[in-house]
């Protein structure tokens, strides 16, 4: 077992604590389902009450560190190059409608690397955790991603774009490539569960766009730390400006990256 660093105890402290509102909100919305009004209000207290107790906590404990969180934006810190990258609740909609798969997601950066992230799934007590350098863990037990090598026999994992969100002929297009040439393709609705399952071998290989950075800056350190690759949607490092991602191991993402920017030349003739 690897000891955890200072960084990531301050975040598991942080997302237990914020967890346990979220747990006992999550009872209250099942029963909210028959209600006419609807849980949307609700769920976006539970949210914001979610975020109030991981920035309190997580300030305490790294006063000089800046925030990027989902529902405050950019916070500035006297430690101008390290910061908190935050989603209080990954997974929002899925909570919405009573489906029990969703995340906090806490990742510290310094210098713009991310030297340490959690993802913790509170209904089902699994906490991925990593530090830079000294590997990926699930729990206690160490991570590393999966070792298929060819799309015949990989279970892919993505976001479907939905309405307000660009990109849907493009997304179909890549559904298209990948659907008759893997094992499975699979939509759950949490990014950050999805990389963090990437890195613990579930699934082979993740690729979706417009996401932000508190979605997926604690799932990259993850991958990255099980001996996975992790790239923006052309392979390049820009997945922060971009809002792409592309997750597995070293030639699964070949060759969904090959597939990727095929279909990135085809929409782009056909434009």
């Amino acid at each position: 077992m690897s000891r955890r660093s200072p960084l990531v105890n301050v975040m598991v402290s942080a997302a237990m604590k914020a967890s346990r509102g979220l747990r006992r909100d999550f009872g209250e919305v099942e029963q909210l389902q028959v209600s006419r009004k609807g849980p949307a209000d609700f769920v976006s207290e539970a949210d914001r009450r979610a975020e109030q107790i991981l920035y309190e906590e997580l300030h305490r404990a790294r006063p000089d560190f800046g925030f990027l969180m989902e529902e405050r934006g950019a916070i500035a810190g006297k430690e101008a190059d390290s910061r908190w990258i935050v989603d209080p609740l990954d997974g929002t909609t899925n909570y919405l409608h009573g489906l029990p798969h969703w995340a906090v997601s806490i990742a510290a950066e310094e210098r713009g690397d991310i030297v340490a992230g959690i993802i913790y799934d509170p209904l089902r007590e699994e906490l991925f955790w990593a530090d830079r350098g000294r590997g990926a863990f699930l729990n206690d037990q160490r991570l590393r991603v999966s070792a298929r090598t060819t799309l015949a026999t990989a279970l892919l994992a993505t976001g479907i774009p939905f309405k307000g969100r660009g990109g849907h002929a493009r997304f179909l297009a890549e559904l298209e490539s990948f659907m008759h040439e893997v094992a499975g393709v699979r939509r759950f609705g949490a990014a950050s569960l999805d990389l963090a399952y990437v890195a613990a071998g579930r699934y082979d290989g993740f690729w979706e766009a417009g996401l932000a950075p508190w979605d997926v800056a604690a799932g990259i350190l993850l991958i990255r730390e099980a001996g996975g690759f992790v790239s923006d949607l052309e392979g390049g490092r820009r997945i922060f400006a971009t809002g792409g991602i592309l997750a597995a191991n070293d030639q699964i993402h070949a060759h969904m990256l090959k597939r990727l920017k095929a279909v990135a030349r085809e929409q782009k003739r056909a434009s």
